[in-house]
Protein backbone atom coordinates (compact mmCIF):
# COMPACT_ATOMS: atom_id res chain seq x y z
CA UNK A 1 0.00 0.00 0.00
CA UNK A 2 2.87 2.34 0.53
CA UNK A 3 3.91 1.77 -3.05
CA UNK A 4 0.68 3.18 -4.46
CA UNK A 5 1.02 6.74 -3.10
CA UNK A 6 4.70 6.79 -4.18
CA UNK A 7 3.73 5.62 -7.67
CA UNK A 8 0.97 8.20 -7.81
CA UNK A 9 3.42 10.90 -6.71
CA UNK A 10 5.95 9.79 -9.37
CA UNK A 11 3.32 9.80 -12.11
CA UNK A 12 2.21 13.30 -11.02
CA UNK A 13 5.86 14.49 -11.06
CA UNK A 14 6.41 12.96 -14.49
CA UNK A 15 3.26 14.67 -15.76
CA UNK A 16 4.30 18.08 -14.43
CA UNK A 17 7.79 17.61 -15.90
CA UNK A 18 6.32 16.77 -19.29
CA UNK A 19 3.94 19.76 -19.03
CA UNK A 20 6.87 22.04 -18.19
CA UNK A 21 8.89 20.55 -21.03
CA UNK A 22 6.01 21.16 -23.47
CA UNK A 23 5.62 24.79 -22.41
CA UNK A 24 9.35 25.52 -22.48
CA UNK A 25 9.73 23.89 -25.88
CA UNK A 26 6.91 25.98 -27.29
CA UNK A 27 8.10 29.24 -25.77
CA UNK A 28 11.79 28.94 -26.67
CA UNK A 29 11.58 27.17 -30.02
CA UNK A 30 9.32 29.03 -32.38
CA UNK A 31 9.47 28.46 -36.12
CA UNK A 32 12.20 30.29 -37.98
CA UNK A 33 9.84 32.69 -39.71
CA UNK A 34 8.33 33.79 -36.40
CA UNK A 35 11.79 34.37 -34.91
CA UNK A 36 12.89 36.35 -37.97
CA UNK A 37 9.70 38.41 -37.91
CA UNK A 38 10.15 39.07 -34.20
CA UNK A 39 13.75 40.15 -34.81
CA UNK A 40 12.70 42.42 -37.66
CA UNK A 41 9.87 43.92 -35.63
CA UNK A 42 12.34 45.39 -33.17
CA UNK A 43 11.46 46.83 -29.78
CA UNK A 44 8.16 48.57 -29.26
CA UNK A 45 6.22 46.73 -31.93
CA UNK A 46 3.88 43.84 -31.61
CA UNK A 47 5.29 40.73 -33.20
CA UNK A 48 2.13 38.78 -33.87
CA UNK A 49 3.14 36.48 -36.71
CA UNK A 50 -0.12 36.40 -38.63
CA UNK A 51 -0.89 40.08 -38.26
CA UNK A 52 0.08 42.36 -41.18
CA UNK A 53 2.19 45.44 -40.52
CA UNK A 54 -0.70 47.80 -41.34
CA UNK A 55 -2.82 46.25 -38.57
CA UNK A 56 0.02 46.53 -36.06
CA UNK A 57 0.20 50.25 -36.76
CA UNK A 58 3.86 50.47 -37.80
CA UNK A 59 6.12 49.32 -40.58
CA UNK A 60 8.82 46.87 -39.64
CA UNK A 61 12.33 47.86 -40.60
CA UNK A 62 15.67 46.09 -40.52
CA UNK A 63 19.04 47.80 -40.64
CA UNK A 64 21.67 45.77 -42.44
CA UNK A 65 25.30 46.52 -43.16
CA UNK A 66 27.17 45.44 -46.30
CA UNK A 67 30.66 44.82 -44.98
CA UNK A 68 32.28 42.66 -47.66
CA UNK A 69 32.01 41.89 -51.36
CA UNK A 70 33.53 38.64 -52.55
CA UNK A 71 35.97 39.65 -55.33
CA UNK A 72 35.66 36.28 -57.07
CA UNK A 73 31.86 36.52 -57.37
CA UNK A 74 32.14 40.17 -58.45
CA UNK A 75 34.63 39.12 -61.14
CA UNK A 76 32.39 36.31 -62.44
CA UNK A 77 29.30 38.50 -62.47
CA UNK A 78 31.00 41.46 -64.12
CA UNK A 79 32.59 39.16 -66.71
CA UNK A 80 29.22 37.71 -67.72
CA UNK A 81 27.53 41.11 -67.76
CA UNK A 82 30.33 42.67 -69.81
CA UNK A 83 30.13 39.79 -72.32
CA UNK A 84 26.40 40.46 -72.63
CA UNK A 85 27.15 44.17 -73.08
CA UNK A 86 29.72 43.33 -75.80
CA UNK A 87 27.27 41.12 -77.68
CA UNK A 88 24.60 43.82 -77.50
CA UNK A 89 27.10 46.37 -78.81
CA UNK A 90 28.11 44.25 -81.81
CA UNK A 91 24.49 43.42 -82.68
CA UNK A 92 23.46 47.08 -82.33
CA UNK A 93 26.26 48.26 -84.64
CA UNK A 94 25.36 45.57 -87.20
CA UNK A 95 21.69 46.62 -87.12
CA UNK A 96 22.52 50.33 -87.42
CA UNK A 97 24.91 49.60 -90.30
CA UNK A 98 22.26 47.52 -92.09
CA UNK A 99 19.58 50.19 -91.57
CA UNK A 100 21.90 52.89 -92.94
CA UNK A 101 22.62 50.72 -95.98
CA UNK A 102 18.94 49.95 -96.55
CA UNK A 103 18.06 53.64 -96.24
CA UNK A 104 20.48 54.48 -99.03
CA UNK A 105 22.82 56.60 -96.94
CA UNK A 106 25.96 55.13 -98.51
CA UNK A 107 24.75 55.76 -102.07
CA UNK A 108 23.81 59.30 -101.09
CA UNK A 109 27.29 59.90 -99.64
CA UNK A 110 28.88 58.44 -102.79
CA UNK A 111 26.91 60.73 -105.14
CA UNK A 112 27.54 63.77 -102.93
CA UNK A 113 31.30 63.17 -102.92
CA UNK A 114 31.35 62.62 -106.69
CA UNK A 115 29.46 65.89 -107.23
CA UNK A 116 31.79 67.83 -104.91
CA UNK A 117 34.96 66.38 -106.39
CA UNK A 118 33.56 66.59 -109.91
CA UNK A 119 35.19 63.37 -110.92
CA UNK A 120 34.64 61.35 -114.04
CA UNK A 121 32.19 58.52 -114.20
CA UNK A 122 35.18 56.18 -114.52
CA UNK A 123 36.69 57.24 -111.19
CA UNK A 124 33.81 56.47 -108.89
CA UNK A 125 34.05 56.99 -105.16
CA UNK A 126 32.64 54.33 -102.83
CA UNK A 127 32.53 55.08 -99.12
CA UNK A 128 32.22 51.37 -98.35
CA UNK A 129 35.75 50.85 -99.69
CA UNK A 130 36.93 52.82 -96.67
CA UNK A 131 34.19 52.03 -94.18
CA UNK A 132 33.01 48.56 -95.11
CA UNK A 133 30.72 46.44 -92.98
CA UNK A 134 33.49 43.90 -92.29
CA UNK A 135 35.90 46.61 -91.19
CA UNK A 136 33.35 48.32 -88.92
CA UNK A 137 32.15 45.07 -87.34
CA UNK A 138 35.74 43.90 -86.82
CA UNK A 139 36.57 47.17 -85.08
CA UNK A 140 33.41 46.84 -82.96
CA UNK A 141 34.35 43.29 -81.90
CA UNK A 142 37.84 44.50 -80.97
CA UNK A 143 36.38 47.31 -78.85
CA UNK A 144 33.91 44.86 -77.23
CA UNK A 145 36.74 42.47 -76.26
CA UNK A 146 38.75 45.31 -74.74
CA UNK A 147 35.64 46.47 -72.87
CA UNK A 148 35.07 42.97 -71.46
CA UNK A 149 38.62 42.88 -70.09
CA UNK A 150 38.50 46.44 -68.73
CA UNK A 151 35.04 46.19 -67.15
CA UNK A 152 35.92 42.89 -65.46
CA UNK A 153 39.21 44.25 -64.13
CA UNK A 154 37.69 47.51 -62.92
CA UNK A 155 34.79 45.77 -61.15
CA UNK A 156 37.13 43.31 -59.41
CA UNK A 157 39.46 46.10 -58.35
CA UNK A 158 36.46 48.05 -57.09
CA UNK A 159 35.43 45.07 -54.93
CA UNK A 160 38.91 44.96 -53.37
CA UNK A 161 38.82 48.70 -52.74
CA UNK A 162 35.32 48.48 -51.24
CA UNK A 163 36.47 45.74 -48.88
CA UNK A 164 39.38 47.90 -47.72
CA UNK A 165 37.12 50.91 -47.18
CA UNK A 166 34.48 48.80 -45.42
CA UNK A 167 37.10 47.39 -43.06
CA UNK A 168 38.02 50.95 -42.06
CA UNK A 169 34.60 52.60 -42.11
CA UNK A 170 32.16 49.77 -41.50
CA UNK A 171 30.54 49.40 -44.92
CA UNK A 172 27.25 50.57 -46.35
CA UNK A 173 24.23 50.59 -44.07
CA UNK A 174 20.91 49.70 -45.67
CA UNK A 175 17.51 50.02 -44.03
CA UNK A 176 14.87 47.63 -45.36
CA UNK A 177 11.18 48.18 -44.71
CA UNK A 178 8.29 45.77 -45.02
CA UNK A 179 5.90 46.42 -47.89
CA UNK A 180 2.41 47.51 -46.77
CA UNK A 181 0.64 45.29 -49.30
Amino acid sequence: MTDRPAEAQRSRDDKTRSDRKDTTDKSTKSPLTERVQAALAGPGTSSAPGQPAAERGSTRTARLRLTRLDPWSVMKTSFLLSIAFGIVTVVAVAIVWGVLGAAGVWESINTSVQQIVGGDAESSFDVEDYLGAERILGFTVLIAVVDVILITAIATLSAFLYNLAAALLGGLEVTLAEDDR
